[in-house]
């Protein structure tokens, strides 16, 4: 049974719970259920940048053009028209470079599953011109990293992420590598793994045994099944703190579809995730009115579930925006904080154990031939211990 437990949403803003309530309309609900009198004393500069933030800005247009009526300044809506107008743009051209980079692949036998971009809109939305997206992610065996590196450097990519690492860290300590195309202006995440290490997940091999094929385009363009994309898109929403409304969004959109609760039960916990999926359907239910399949429920009725929810509030409600660094210390510390929260006890075991790993720091504090890097195992705590004593005595000098 459902619990009485409610988000306090008391914390948001006059222009964010105006933003959520267009949100919610669609093709089967009416622009009656929204009282006109929530369009009074919006601060309409706010409210286009919160649409901007939580990059829903697609669906906010056609849900404003539905409920205008002298509600709304001529200027907003002329203002999201241009926003709606040059998304479907930037979206067409992913589209594009996406089916070039999966012929591309496909043609030096490199399999390749994309997770999100223009396949993610048309696959939870229908349209691609409803859903934002900056750049596009795919994933391939972790074997096939050098080729493809090589194969996106040969189509005029630059390589934005230089990762530094000792005895091969990079591969589970980090998830991706970023690509840029200055020409075409447009940003390539090559996954390995689909969230940082050291957490378990399912390997390429499984998720490609039920992969799902779009039909929107010429090109074969493969991605995560329906159940893995669940497991992936809650996990990427929570390690982002829920930061952007478009995420809970994505949740609220496959929930609908039709899905094999079971397996999502059986996935979140083979991967120690339960209060994580727990956490995105209080979110989508109680922000969205999202309906939850009965056989969901256990995962909302788990007291970590929902202090997890209500946590994600913070993130939301004060615009928060971890792509900008540095974070504010209020932010960076409630951040860490959260993350360690959100991982079981198995997976907090093993970030913690991870620390006794050698870091690439180490390599700058006492370098060594790369045939001794072994020794930076048992050297670690030492040099950790000396570094932290000379940030100690530097700060006493400031």
């Amino acid at each position: 049974m459902w619990t009485n437990f409610k988000l306090d949403l008391s914390s948001f803003s006059k222009e964010l719970n105006l933003l959520i309530k267009l949100i919610k309309l669609d093709d089967h609900v009416g622009p009656e259920i929204i009282d006109k009198e929530v369009f009074s004393e919006i601060n309409w500069e706010q409210f286009i940048e919160l649409a901007k933030h939580h990059r829903v800005y697609p669906i906010i247009y056609l849900n404003l053009k539905k409920v205008a009526n002298n509600c709304v300044p001529l200027n907003v809506l002329q203002e999201f028209s241009q926003l709606y107008r040059n998304n479907t743009i930037r979206m067409l051209h992913l589209s594009g470079e996406m089916e070039q980079i999966s012929k591309l692949f496909a043609e030096n036998k490199v399999r390749t599953l994309f997770l999100k971009g223009p396949v993610l809109a048309t696959a939870l939305y229908g349209d691609v011109s409803l859903r934002t997206s900056s750049d596009i992610d795919l994933l391939i065996p972790i074997k096939m990293l050098k080729k493809v590196e090589k194969l996106i450097v040969e189509q005029g990519y630059i390589k934005d992420d230089y990762i530094e690492s000792v005895l091969n860290d990079w591969k589970w300590r980090h998830h991706h590598i970023t690509f840029f195309h200055p020409g075409k202006k447009i940003k390539l995440e090559i996954h390995w793994r689909m969230n940082p290490g050291p957490a378990k997940e399912p390997q390429f091999d499984e998720l490609w045994k039920k992969k799902r094929k779009s039909l929107q385009n010429s090109y074969p363009i493969y991605y995560l099944g329906c159940e893995d994309l669940f497991l992936f898109l809650v996990t990427h929403g929570a390690r982002h703190g829920w930061s952007r409304l478009r995420w809970l969004v994505d949740i609220d959109k496959l929930i609908q579809q039709s899905l094999n609760y079971k397996e999502i039960i059986k996935l979140l916990r083979k991967y120690q995730y339960p209060h994580i999926g727990g956490q995105s359907l209080i979110l989508t239910s109680q922000i969205f009115n999202s309906k939850v399949n009965e056989e969901l429920l256990p995962l909302i009725n788990d007291k970590l579930a929902t202090r997890l929810a209500q946590e994600a509030l913070f993130y939301i409600s004060n615009i928060v925006n971890l792509h900008t660094e540095p974070l504010p210390q209020k932010v960076a510390e409630y951040h860490k904080r959260h993350l360690f929260l959100l991982r079981s006890n198995r997976q907090k075991l093993l970030f913690l154990m991870s620390f006794l790993y050698p870091f690439a720091t180490d390599t700058e504090t006492l370098p060594l031939p790369k045939v001794l890097h072994i020794l930076y195992f048992p050297l670690r705590p030492i040099l950790m211990l000396w570094r932290r004593t000379r940030s100690r005595a530097v700060t006493r000098r400031v």
